[in-house]
């Protein structure tokens, strides 16, 4: 009896001895071990720290009038802490939203944080929400900010709009710091500025019980605005500009010659960013995007086109430059040209007799361009037009650029493995056949041919001080003279193709244009889809320019017809004198 009440002894003894082995071994553990874990754990089962999103710089024109403002964003919360004593049903049928939806963002929820079940709430919503709180305890109401882009649909290609942070962007290093559903810059210059506009976000601390309810603010650190934003743009001179197109689809783009400072760049058709900035529904996103008409393309950037007759300013400099003709120089049109079995009409069935270059640019004679880029050369026609800023982007980065087409002979030779024909120079002479340009980069061409041929970068940003050109075009200066000589008596001759934009105002230059669609033979009595589009690059005053544009309207007919009134209307807004308007363009 006595072994046996020593072994249970000894057994007891040693379950004790390992029990609290086992007990050391995992004090140590959680202790020193994951001490650090465990009192991080527990700090922030007590405190909630809340990010508090900056309000965001505002934006204006050039003039310093204001383009957005920062308004309230009402969303409806749920509080986490009263969960199981919610009716959530009741609760998404009082909301108006799927309980399935509901659902989600629960489950979802980061610990502690409310859980924000609907946003963008009307000042009628909040109203009915409030007065039923009593009812439904676990709701509250946040306010947070957003956009209000003051002048609808214009200038929205340019200025953009916010969103909140989509899941990808969510998990990327540049946004760490970004509150959850706080909004940000998703386009325009608000995404292009986003970092600068949208200052640096608040942060409070507060102590919270094990339910997760407030209890007190323990730290609070006040969010630092963002820094305001001048844009280049005259949003006088972009509204009017808007206003000029109506109904039409296509594109403008203005730029100050001197600086490369964007004054106006309209896309249309266009959207209402007030859409986005208070989250924009399905049914909305929908009809944007499935919209024959593509009002979230960026025309000015991302279509290109035939320049046609535009293009023959090309032709002439690479002529004159190669000294293959002189201003002097006469041809004879009789209304086209034959190359064996192919023939190359004017425009002007009848022909236009003999003529130089001054009346050849002033009356875009096809004929006389037709052997202007035959005595050239494609490959001289190319080089001018790559020096111009053609077949390359412009370095606008609003949007990924299409870079338009500048063809020659060893592009013919590398993409289709063929020679290149004579037919062709006579083609792309006119800005026809495989030419392809955005009206952005024919913006930056007749600025250039304006300014005395310097290419400035084009900015979105007022400029302060005097800028350098990125670089100078290799073309004589008594060459752009005769040019611009000539873009004048476009549109101040009678006979001149650009005479609907003449203006009693300011003396203005230009060229228009028209890009095929069909052939000549059947375009009679077309569709509009199949109508030629029209173009219309223009400067403003001749002796020393103050802007220099292009009008682009998709399937708009002859440039004289539709695009040279817009390009009128745009630049007599910009240089009329208008009350307080700032004489600092």
């Amino acid at each position: 009896m006595k072994t046996n009440g020593s072994e249970r002894i000894r057994v007891i003894a040693f379950a004790t001895v390992l029990l609290f082995l086992v007990l050391t071994v995992r004090l140590l553990q959680l202790q020193v071990l994951q001490g650090e874990k465990f009192k991080r754990l527990s700090n922030e089962n007590r405190l909630r720290i809340e990010k508090v999103p900056a309000p965001r710089g505002i934006i204006y024109d050039r003039n310093g009038i204001p383009l957005v403002k920062n308004s309230p964003y009402y969303c409806v919360s749920l509080l986490p802490e009263m969960l199981k004593k919610t009716d959530l049903n009741a609760i998404a049928k009082f909301l108006n939203i799927d309980a399935e939806e509901l659902n989600r963002k629960i489950e979802n929820r980061k610990p502690f944080e409310p859980i924000k079940l609907k946003g963008g709430l009307s000042f009628k919503e909040v109203a009915f929400i409030e007065a039923r709180l009593s009812d439904y305890p676990a709701l509250i109401i946040d306010v947070e900010e957003t956009r209000h882009y003051l002048y609808g649909k214009v200038g929205a290609h340019l200025i953009g709009y916010l969103g909140k942070l989509n899941p990808s962007q969510a998990k990327r290093p540049d946004f760490k710091d970004i509150p959850r559903e706080a909004f940000i810059g998703q386009w325009g210059v608000e995404k292009l500025f986003d970092k600068t506009l949208r200052g640096i976000p608040g942060k409070r601390v507060i102590e919270v019980d094990a339910l997760g309810r407030q209890l007190r603010l323990l730290h609070e650190e006040p969010p630092v605005k963002g820094d305001d934003l001048y844009l280049s743009i005259d949003i006088n001179l972009q509204k009017a500009a808007e206003e000029a197109f109506g109904r039409r689809t296509g594109a403008l783009v203005a730029l100050k010659p001197s600086t490369g400072e964007i004054l106006s760049l309209v896309s249309r058709p266009s959207f209402d960013p007030n859409l986005f900035a208070r989250g924009i529904s399905y049914t909305d996103w929908l009809r944007l995007i499935r919209s024959r008409k593509a009002p979230m393309l960026n025309r000015a950037l991302q279509s290109q086109y035939p320049p046609g007759s535009t293009f023959k300013l090309i032709t002439a400099i690479a002529a004159l430059e190669k000294e293959v003709i002189k201003p002097e120089t006469t041809f004879n049109c009789t209304g086209g040209i034959s190359h064996g079995r192919w023939s190359f009409g004017c425009w002007k069935p009848g022909g236009h007799g003999t003529l130089s270059l001054y009346r050849a640019i002033t009356e875009s004679c096809d004929v006389y361009f037709y052997l202007a880029g035959k005595e050239a050369g494609i490959n001289s026609i190319a080089e001018y037009a790559r020096q111009f800023g053609l077949g390359e982007e412009t370095g606008i980065r609003l949007v990924k650029e299409k870079t338009g087409l500048i063809p020659d002979k060893a592009w013919k030779k590398r993409v289709k493995n063929e020679p290149w024909y004579l037919g062709e120079t006579y083609n792309a002479s006119i800005g026809q056949g495989y030419v392809l340009t955005t009206p952005a980069q024919l913006a930056m061409m007749i600025s250039a041919i304006s300014n005395g041929g310097y290419i400035y970068e084009p900015r979105l940003t007022r400029i302060e001080s005097p800028v350098e050109p990125v670089r100078k075009v290799k073309v004589k200066k008594e060459t752009l003279d005769i040019i611009k000589d000539a873009l004048r008596g476009v549109v101040a001759d009678e006979h001149g193709t650009g005479y609907a934009a003449r203006s009693t105002v300011v003396d203005i230059g230009g060229k228009t244009g028209t890009a095929q669609v069909i052939s000549a033979k059947r375009r009679q009595q077309v569709p509009e889809a199949l109508r030629d589009h029209a173009w219309f690059v223009a400067f403003a005053p001749v002796e020393n320019p103050e802007i220099a544009l292009v009008v682009f309207v998709e399937h708009g007919g002859h440039g004289s017809e539709t695009a040279a009134p817009i390009a009128k209307k745009a630049i007599e807004a910009y240089l009329s004198p208008k009350e307080n308007k700032s004489e600092d363009r």
